[in-house]
């Protein structure tokens, strides 16, 4: 199983997420003939996925609607056990989640196994994967998904596995959620910038030799700080050798803002494009909760707009499910500790989605 995964807390930091616990062997058995139709599926109808822009180039990528959908994913496990249950309702709300792709985050133990497996089933599929990359050493600062690897040679040991695992096959990266931010903000110590400036720019330019590999910097959302305050770390952060960066990672921003947010950033690192995670933004930010807890498993909140690269910004590449919808953030309002899946809060998101 992989390792929880994090984002920033409160209204410094601002998100958290983590990995799905999973329903087990025998959820996954029942789900694969449940949710066999779904393998390869999209948000909507529409072809393969065409070939990729030029590393660097801007604008929407073609080909529509282009990422994998994963069978045997949490939702799909929830669509079986509900259905075997007799609860059609509740099964149809999640399909809302099961039936989209999600972001699949690369485990600390095996990675070029993981990153293969997933890329290959992407590719018979006729789609290309999405990873979200989570190691950084010292992650999270100490915080509820603290961890990573123990030292910058053993990052870049794990991320040589994750490079030659995708292979020659087509992957969108979504690179280290947070480790840029946890820099700005002071919650990663001083003493531990120079090493994670040289591991984000090296991972961006080693994956960025993989011909099929698009990558994308975590670059924070439009709640917290402004442009101002990012630019030059991002250009540290190697984002001249990625193919742009992401925004509301695991937040609720709305996209609206979200690309008005991109769109300041974009210009002062040179045009660069980036993607949004739209999974939990349907309903925008919690006003209701203390200063510092609105990012912990807010209530009301909703799926957002469907992923897809057909956004109608040239300089949005993609709308991305980056968050897994229906994982916990933290053990906090009722939730699970971070990172298991909790279907109360699934079914929450999905009914107050909008589309």
């Amino acid at each position: 199983m992989y390792g929880s995964h994090d984002g920033r807390r409160g209204v410094r930091t601002g998100r958290r997420t983590g990995r799905c616990t999973g329903l087990g062997r025998a959820g996954a058995v029942a789900a694969a003939g449940a949710v066999l139709l779904l393998a390869g599926c999209t948000s909507g109808p529409g072809s393969g996925p065409g070939p990729g822009p030029a590393r660097g180039a801007t604008g929407r990528s073609p080909g529509g609607e282009r990422y994998w959908v994963n069978p045997d994913g949490n939702a799909a496990r929830q669509v079986a056990a509900y259905t075997r249950d007799g609860d059609g309702a509740s099964a149809a709300l999640i399909e809302r989640i099961a039936r989209r792709p999600v972001g699949e985050w690369i485990g600390p133990d095996t990675p070029e196994a993981e990153a293969k497996g997933l890329t290959r089933a992407a590719a018979k599929a006729g789609r290309e994967a999405l990873l979200v990359l989570y190691n950084i050493p010292h992650r999270d600062c100490g915080q509820f998904s603290r961890g990573g690897a123990a030292d910058g040679n053993a990052y870049r040991t794990w991320l040589e596995g994750v490079a030659r695992g995708i292979g020659d096959r087509r992957a969108t990266v979504i690179l280290e959620p947070d480790a840029l931010l946890h820099m700005v903000d002071g919650c990663t110590p001083q003493e531990f910038h120079e090493e994670r400036y040289d591991l984000l720019k090296g991972a961006a330019e080693r994956l960025g030799r993989q011909p099929g590999v698009r990558v994308y910097v975590d670059a924070g959302n439009a709640g917290w700080r402004t442009p101002d305050a990012l630019f030059r770390p991002l250009r540290r952060a190697g984002i001249g050798a990625a193919d742009g960066f992401a925004v509301n990672v695991s937040n609720f921003q709305t996209t609206q803002a979200s690309t008005e947010f991109g769109k300041r950033l974009s210009a002062k690192v040179g045009g660069k494009p980036f993607v949004i995670d739209t999974s939990r933004n349907g309903n925008g930010p919690y006003r209701g909760g203390a200063p510092g807890e609105n990012w912990c498993n807010p209530p009301g909140r909703a799926l957002g707009d469907p992923p897809t690269t057909d956004t109608g910004d040239e300089l949005v590449d993609a709308h991305l499910w980056i968050k897994r919808p229906g994982e916990s953030d933290g053990d906090c309002r009722g939730g699970p500790k971070a990172g298991a899946w909790w279907p109360e809060y699934a079914l929450g998101l999905a009914r107050a989605a909008k589309q």
